[in-house]
């Protein structure tokens, strides 16, 4: 722990506040913020778009340059709000997106392509035939889930595409290492990093170079491990960049999902923190002795105790949702939001038998080499744009509570903890607290920060978590209505996407004896 300071100007004996400053370098957007030790408050904050190229067959990118110059920019902007307080920080907290690919030279850093995100498509042929090379129980050993991992499917189509990178002296990346680095010159990776792109054995809390085999690709071409809460010193490099002292210690990368997990531990004992974000994200803690999963699971060691925290991605998220309000809604953009929530005063459901599966970022699950896999259905003549996108927003709740409803029902979890941007909709909290109760759910105030303040637990727990309000459920008359839609959404579930292993949902197989 970091503790006060003391000044003794003038004769004084004044307590100087220690300041924790924390990264979240996320898909779409780059957040940090700056908070009291003593206090916990938010001293201050700033947040930016990082600008995102796409390609034909679902390619998404990021030039580093432009996350450097769009870091620079937020730092240069918490200096101002700041002033003479920025030089009171004394601990830095990381966390990033995690499974992107970017190849880097090892000794300077230097970025040598573009930063492929986790979401880019291109490599899906890539990811089949991993799948069809080896069976179940192959992948099943090594990431506790059924299917390759993403990252090494791209891994793959990059060595087909630029062997010329896969060289002793480059090494493979995400983004949570690029950013450490620039801080550090230290390489570090953490496990949920590590596991989507292959190099990371779940069962035995390792990484490990079997996977890495199969496309002789060395294990040494990724960055080591990090070590629990462990932090480095801030490097000189990375000192004249933040303008601060050198040594200050650096913790993470913390995968985001990890840190948004670690900003909720005061709200409940044991929470679902659910990421509402570019892709809908659910996080537990499974303890040592209890078994459970998922074919699309992520696992890594619980960053609290001996357990293992699940990261459990849905096939759904604010891609769809922006679709939606992109698509449906006639008002400007400034105000759909707005408009949005007008739509669901006047009403939260859909009419009757109008449903939608919302799997709008997936391969096609009936029709081979197509992209989307999203579907309306009970759409008539009389069917507006309002109702659809009231369908959408249930679908989309209907299919966090489906996936989820195992781990509701076990114990495991005594609450949920709603962020991200959709957590802002009051009809989404309502659709959520309603198909989860009894349980009671939260939602996260200054959620936009929640996986920032998740990076300071290293140094202060009290810091690094976020306040968060209960959420009123709705009366017993809305709850039983929703809970009524939910089961013709299950039906149709059933009978169109049961086959696809991918959505299968969270199974909880009980305590080891």
């Amino acid at each position: 722990m970091i503790g006060s300071g003391v000044n003794r100007k003038n004769g004084g004996h004044r307590m100087i506040a220690k300041i924790l400053l924390g990264i979240d370098l996320g898909t779409t957007v780059l957040k940090i913020c700056a908070c009291d030790m003593r206090t916990g408050v938010m001293l201050a904050q700033a947040a930016r778009r990082l600008p995102v190229r796409s390609f034909p067959h679902g390619g998404r990118e990021q030039t580093p340059s432009s996350i450097d110059r769009t870091f620079t920019e937020i730092v240069t902007q918490l200096q101002t709000q700041l002033g003479g307080q920025w030089r009171q920080i004394s601990g830095i907290g990381l966390a990033a997106q995690g499974g992107s690919s970017l190849i880097v030279n090892r000794s300077t850093g230097k970025p040598l392509t573009s930063m492929i995100l986790w979401n880019d498509g291109r490599a899906q042929n890539h990811i089949a035939r991993l799948a069809a090379n080896n069976p179940v129980d192959f992948w099943r050993k090594f990431t506790l889930n059924d299917i390759p991992p993403d990252g090494l499917g791209r891994l793959w189509w990059l060595k087909e595409t630029r062997p010329d990178l896969f060289r002793k002296e480059n090494l493979h990346i995400g983004a949570g290492e690029y950013l450490y680095f620039k801080l550090t010159d230290i390489w570090r990776q953490d496990a949920g990093n590590a596991i989507q792109i292959g190099s990371y054995h779940a069962g035995k809390k390792q990484l490990d170079p079997q996977l890495f085999n199969l496309l002789g690709i060395p294990l040494s071409f990724v960055a080591p491990l990090r070590n629990q809460h462990e932090t480095s010193p801030l490097s000189q490099r990375g000192a004249r960049f933040l303008a601060l002292p050198q040594g200050i210690p650096v913790a993470g990368p913390y995968i985001d999902q990890e840190a948004g997990y670690l900003s909720t531990l005061g709200v409940t004992s044991h929470p679902l923190q659910c990421s509402l974000g570019t892709a809908w994200v659910g996080n537990f803690v499974l303890p040592e002795q209890t078994n459970g999963s998922s074919p699309f699971q992520l696992v890594i060691p619980s960053p609290v105790d001996d357990g293992r925290l699940v990261i459990q991605p849905l096939l759904t998220g604010n891609t769809a949702w922006d679709w939606g309000l992109q698509t449906l809604l006639d008002s400007r953009d400034t105000e759909k939001l707005e408009y949005a929530e007008t739509l669901f005063q006047k009403s939260l459901l859909p009419p009757d038998g109008l449903l939608v599966l919302p799997w709008f970022s997936q391969p096609n699950s009936l029709f081979k080499k197509t992209y989307g896999s999203g579907a309306f259905f009970g759409v008539s003549d009389q069917t507006t744009r309002e109702d659809q996108l009231r369908a959408l927003a249930a679908g989309m709740t209907f299919e966090l509570a489906r996936v989820f409803d195992a781990v509701k029902r076990s114990g495991v979890i005594d609450g949920l903890v709603l962020g991200g941007g959709a957590g802002k909709g009051v009809y989404f909290r309502k659709l959520i607290t309603a198909l989860f109760s009894p349980l009671p759910v939260f939602w996260q105030e200054d959620e936009e920060f929640s996986v920032a303040r998740g990076a300071m637990y290293a140094f202060d727990r009290k810091t690094s978590q976020i306040k968060a309000k209960r959420i009123q459920p709705p009366t017993e008359k809305l709850q039983n209505e929703i809970g009524k839609r939910y089961e013709p959404y299950l039906a149709l579930f059933e009978k169109l996407y049961s086959p696809v292993r991918a959505g299968n949902a969270f199974r909880f197989g009980g305590r080891k004896k």
